[in-house]
C-alpha cells in the first residue's frame, strides 16, 4: 500500500500540531498548580505583608510572572519547596526566592526562607524584614 507524500505532509504537521498542544496544555498545567499551591500562596503573602519591599519595587500593583521550570532554583517534592518567583512592581522587580518546608503531621507548608532580590543588587529578608545590598545571592545559600 502506497502513501501520498501530501497525505505523509498532512500527518507531519497533524502530529506536529497536537504535540505542540499536548506541551502547551502541560506547560500551563504546571504553572498553575505551582501558582495555586500554598507554598506560593505563603510567600507571595508574606512580600505583600512586606511595606519595604512593596514600597522599593513599586507595588501595587505587584505584578507576579511564571517560573522558569527549568530553573535550577526551581524544585519541588514531596517535603520541600524551593522557588525563584519573578515578581515586579511599577519602580523595578526582581525574584522572590523562597525555600518551604511541610509538615508531616500536619500536612501544612511553612516558609523558612524568603528574601526578595532586586535588579539592582539589593536584597530584602521578608522573614527578618531587613534590606542590604549585595553582589548576588549565593546559590548555595538555597536548600
Amino acid at each position: 500500500m502506497r502513501v501520498s507524500t501530501s497525505h505523509l505532509q498532512q500527518l507531519a504537521i497533524f502530529t506536529t500540531v497536537l504535540t505542540g498542544g499536548g506541551v502547551g496544555i502541560m506547560y500551563y498545567l504546571m504553572q498553575k498548580k505551582f501558582s495555586t499551591s500554598d507554598y506560593h500562596r505563603l510567600a507571595l503573602q508574606k512580600l505583600e505583608a512586606c511595606p519595604a519591599a512593596m514600597e522599593t519595587i513599586g507595588a501595587p500593583p505587584l505584578k507576579v510572572y511564571n517560573i522558569h521550570l527549568i530553573d535550577r532554583h526551581n524544585r519541588v517534592d514531596q517535603n520541600t519547596a524551593q522557588m525563584k518567583i519573578p515578581v515586579t512592581g511599577s519602580k523595578t522587580g526582581g525574584y522572590l526566592y523562597v525555600f518551604s518546608v511541610r509538615d508531616h503531621d500536619t500536612n501544612r507548608w511553612s516558609l523558612e526562607q524568603a528574601v526578595l532580590k532586586l535588579r539592582e543588587g539589593q536584597t530584602i529578608n521578608l522573614l527578618s524584614q531587613t534590606a542590604e545590598h549585595t553582589q548576588g545571592l549565593d546559590a548555595g545559600h538555597w536548600h
